[in-house]
């Protein structure tokens, strides 16, 4: 496949402006850079915590390295032809097409680097994105020098659950993962041990250990739409934020605190304390988990506007509306398109997570077509991404038991 060599002007444009960033907002100091004087090809896997990630990245090597975003991100920003001169290769994200792994393939051919960010998807409560299964092998196919980079505290300076942005310092460090030589002779569990030592994370307890404030860092508005549940009486959709640094249940009256570093504190003597956005998370993927095993042919279903991309305009726009539906296998999509009527049927066993906003929507994509469900009700749509995080580590599990 042909090589889309990044442009020398139009990369040099992207790091400029992506310093400026780099500097200003997420005020980047970095640990190791071992790319320095790195030649020939290699591959760079970073984890993402935030959607500018790719700024604390860029300029870490002179050279022009191949970087690989979701087709939705591409698609959707009208900067797309300026994307593709910096040779930044768009792919189907949680699924990678055989197009996709020769267009990511013909660069490490050319003998030229290559990022990409595994886990697909910046995390929502500070906790890293699965890592497909795929991954691993995918990894040693491309028979190249790996390097991680470790990015940390983009979360807290541009969270997924808030508006603007939260400037503070972040870090970023870059070390080999493996030689070449070490992938070829390592087996696939050895390859996964050491990238997800790499590249999994929790931020909040990253934080203890720098503790740095971030610009309105105890704004809370918005992570109620991540921990939808109250951890005391485990009533769903009951969390409200008032004050803008306290979120609350409005049916028994648990309460938290935040504080400037974002932990925090139990305010009402109700319940136990959730240090960490984090540790609640993980309350409310457990007991839906445990409900799932209980009930194994549970469904969520809601009525829900259908967005598309215009693939001229580089936006999404509302196209229809419809009902979907999520069971163990697969997604139900009906309704109306442009005054067409449509019934869908989207597997989900190698889907580890999707793309969304809490609150807001999330993407199915069935071939090239992606449709952006607007739910009616947005408090749903952080359930809908735990039910589909809960079934693909159930299969996982299943399968490697």
């Amino acid at each position: 496949m042909h090589y889309n060599r990044p442009s020398p002007i139009h990369y040099r444009i992207a790091r400029i402006a992506s310093w400026f960033v780099a500097k200003l907002v997420f005020k980047r100091r970095i640990l190791r850079n071992e790319l320095k004087g790195k030649e020939g090809p290699f591959v760079v896997i970073a984890n993402h915590e935030a959607a500018l990630d790719f700024v604390n990245l860029i300029g870490i090597s002179k050279r022009r390295m191949s970087f690989v975003i979701s087709n939705s991100f591409y698609n959707s920003l009208p900067l797309t032809k300026f994307m593709s001169k910096m040779g930044v290769i768009p792919k189907q994200q949680f699924q990678t097409t055989i197009r996709d792994m020769k267009a990511m393939k013909s660069v490490i051919d050319n003998g030229e680097p290559l990022v990409i960010y595994p886990a697909g998807l910046m995390c929502e409560d500070g906790l890293s994105t699965p890592i497909p299964a795929a991954t691993y092998k995918f990894l040693k196919w491309l028979n190249a020098d790996i390097y991680a980079a470790r990015t940390t505290g983009t979360y807290f300076a541009m969270p997924k659950w808030a508006k603007g942005l939260r400037p503070g310092r972040t870090y970023i460090d870059v070390y080999k993962l493996f030689s070449k030589e070490e992938l070829a002779a390592a087996d696939l569990d050895t390859i996964r041990q050491k990238t997800d030592n790499a590249l999994l994370y929790d931020a909040y307890r990253d934080q203890e250990e720098v503790l740095v404030k971030y610009r309105n860092n105890s704004n809370i508005e918005g992570l109620e739409h991540v921990l939808y549940m109250c951890p005391h009486c485990h009533t769903e959709f009951s969390m409200q934020v008032k004050n803008g640094n306290t979120i609350h249940c409005t049916k028994c009256g648990y309460e938290q605190e935040t504080d400037e570093y974002a932990f925090m504190h139990n305010s009402a003597g109700i319940g136990r304390e959730y240090r960490y956005a984090s540790d609640w998370s993980r309350v409310i993927f457990e007991k839906l988990r445990e409900k799932l095993i209980r009930e194994p042919e549970f469904e969520l279903s809601s009525n829900t506007k259908i967005h598309m991309i215009d693939y001229d305009k580089h936006k999404f726009f509302e196209v229809g509306e419809g009902h979907v539906r999520l069971g163990k296998d697969h997604f139900k999509l009906t309704g109306k398109i442009k005054d067409e009527e449509v019934d869908f049927t989207i597997p989900i066993a190698n889907i580890p997570t999707l793309p969304f906003s809490p609150g807001k929507y999330f993407e199915l994509q069935q071939g090239s077509s992606i449709y952006r469900c607007v739910l009616v009700d947005g408090r749903l749509v952080m359930k809908y991404i735990n039910m589909v995080k809960i079934f693909y580590d159930l299969k996982r599990t299943a399968i490697t038991h």
